[in-house]
């Protein structure tokens, strides 16, 4: 009888192999990046030719091997990280396979020079094509540097597949911006043809880290976020709304100190979102996964890109959560202040006692009202420059109660509020949309919203696809406030309408609604339900209009009732309802700094 069946040659078999672990020059990078940092480095350089296709050198100052690990090491599935299957739910290195080096060099001609740093020499190797040419002695410091020369030179099939020296270029500078997000106390630099593509110094945090790597300006859009829950901690830095920008954005997510992706997990920040962001907007996401043992599984992918979360809607669920919460702080706003210092963030475990393994609080536990300054806590004497003789001109609105700052009204429009840290500009209409939006999600959860009885019911023609949406959202419309009836053909009956303000036009309010429901639109398209639309529309059409006078009464209420719900700082369009101005920034424009 004939074999068919046959053992492939362990140069064939590497090969394949390599197929999964090694696509492109980046891959290489990744791995030997991530060997150099499970080795301890403190600084780790790249250099780069032909976008890594010609050549790839990877030089850390890590702890380095002697030379029976050396050789070792082009082993497949020789590793120092695990030594029973039991170890691969404690994982906490970036390398434990054992399989990237004999890959790599499967595929390659590498060198290999090493020194532990005790011996008086290191080793140097050299191997093409999965086969060892040399080993040889010489001096060198301890750490390690891999050469990689013409990647798949023995695999041309998959070398055409390789894009420009650019596009390659750009692949690994994503890849060694990932690690380094990771890792903000390691230097890394990255060069191509010469020129320095990236020079990071160690930092102490990630705000710093993303600083250097986007500028000043955009780390300073960031605000911190943190949550936790049932052996799972989340950590990070987000955007702030008004800041979120259209297409391309930054979202890296780690686990256990290590870079994945997840495209679940990011819808589960977007969603963190939700009513704060306009259609189309994309925040930044830095967001740190710390999960106990056994808790995380980041064995199931060959270039470990993917990991498999134990209770994976449970994760979902905190990560929203998070972002929701970071998103309810004053830090949330819109801001004039032009000097924001960035969050810190360091993501390495503290020291066990030091002040940083203390829980971080979480932006929005601290009541609100402990922003503001009442009148009897502030003095004009207290103002830089003040004394005998100087006057103070009061706002023209009468003593505000304790605990809420002093109200001003600027072109029927904003509201200005005093904080102990300068000053609030109010949207009106925008601040009322939120407390319309969160009144109604609210009713929806109960028995409705509250409304009154019309004494002569109003009559409206509407077109027929608007009458198919009035009959099939009648109930929701009804928990809404608007009764409706039909008549007939064309005509609807309004026999309830709510009341959210005296200024109310209901009539208006209804028919915007409906054709805004009917018509659909960015905000009714990001709504998640048919309560959201519903919250969503009438919060925008029946808010108080920009141009009404509001008196001091109507003023604190609206003050009040906006930073009693859950996101205040955000209207439902994804528009700022607050945009802070610091005392600082004041100082600054007037010369006092």
């Amino acid at each position: 009888m004939t074999r068919r069946i046959h053992i492939l040659p362990d140069s064939v078999a590497n090969q394949i192999a390599a197929g999964e672990v090694v696509e492109r020059p980046a891959s290489v990078v990744k791995e030997l990046v991530e060997n150099a940092l499970d080795a301890g480095a403190r600084s780790v350089q790249v250099l780069l030719d032909g976008g890594g296709k010609q050549r790839i050198r990877v030089s850390d100052d890590g702890v380095g091997m002697g030379r029976e690990d050396a050789l070792l090491s082009l082993d497949r599935h020789a590793t120092s990280k695990i030594s029973k299957a039991g170890d691969l739910s404690l994982i906490s290195t970036f390398g434990f396979r054992g399989e990237a080096l004999p890959s790599i060099a499967a595929v390659s001609r590498l060198s290999l020079e090493t020194s532990e740093g005790g011996d008086s020499v290191g080793t140097a190797l050299r191997v093409e094509g999965g086969k060892i040419l040399s080993v040889d002695a010489f001096p060198r410091q301890a750490g390690t540097t891999i050469e990689v020369l013409n990647l798949f030179f023995n695999a041309p099939a998959r070398r055409k597949f390789l894009k420009t020296a650019a596009a390659e270029t750009r692949a690994v500078n994503d890849v060694l911006t990932g690690l380094a997000l990771a890792n903000p106390s390691v230097g890394f630099t990255l060069t191509s043809k010469g020129r320095t593509l990236m020079d990071l110094r160690p930092v102490d945090d990630v705000a710093t880290r993303i600083s250097d790597l986007w500028g000043q300006d955009s780390a300073s859009t960031l605000l911190a976020a943190a949550g936790e829950g049932a052996g799972v901690g989340v950590r990070g830095l987000i955007q702030r709304p008004d800041a979120a920008g259209p297409g391309f954005r930054r979202a890296h997510l780690f686990v256990n100190g290590r870079p994945f992706k997840s495209p679940s997990l990011l819808r589960a920040a977007d969603r963190g979102y939700r009513t704060t962001t306009g259609a189309g907007q994309r925040p930044w996401l830095f967001l740190y996964l710390q999960v106990t043992d056994g808790g995380v599984d980041v064995n199931v992918h060959p270039a470990k890109l993917e990991v498999r979360f134990q209770e994976h809607a449970w994760v979902e669920s905190l990560v929203e959560e998070t972002v929701r919460g970071a998103l309810s702080g004053a830090e949330s706003s819109a801001t004039l202040d032009s000097q924001l210092a960035p969050p810190a963030l360091a993501v390495r475990e503290p020291p066990p006692g030091s002040r940083a393994e203390e829980k971080p609080d979480v932006p929005g536990s601290v009541s609100q009202m402990a922003l503001f300054l009442s009148r009897e806590e502030g003095s004009p004497e207290e103002a830089d420059g003040g004394g005998e003789g100087d006057e103070r001109v009061e706002a023209p609105v009468g003593p505000s109660e304790a605990g809420r700052p002093r109200l001003w009204q600027i072109h029927d429009t904003y509201i200005l509020a005093e904080t102990r840290e300068g000053l609030l500009i109010i949207d009106q209409h925008s601040a009322h949309e939120r407390v319309l939006f969160q009144r109604l999600m609210s009713g929806f959860e109960k028995e409705g919203q509250e409304s009154q009885r019309l004494l002569f019911p109003l009559t409206l023609r509407l077109s027929p696809p608007e009458m198919k949406q009035v009959v099939d959202l009648q109930g929701l419309l009804a928990k809404a406030g608007f009764e409706v009836e039909e008549f007939g053909g064309d005509t609807v009956i309004l026999q309830s309408v709510p009341n959210p303000h005296r200024y109310f036009n209901a009539e208006r309010c209804f028919r915007e609604m409906v054709e805004e429901l009917t018509e659909g639109s960015d905000l009714v398209r990001s709504a998640k339900n048919q309560h959201e639309r519903i919250a969503m529309t009438f919060a925008c059409k029946g808010a108080v209009k920009a141009g009404q006078r509001l008196s001091q009464e109507e003023m604190a209420e609206l003050f009040d009732s906006l930073f009693a719900t859950e996101l205040p700082y955000h209207d439902v369009h994804g528009r700022p309802t607050i945009v802070r101005l610091g005392s600082g920034e004041l100082e600054r424009k007037f010369g006092r700094h």
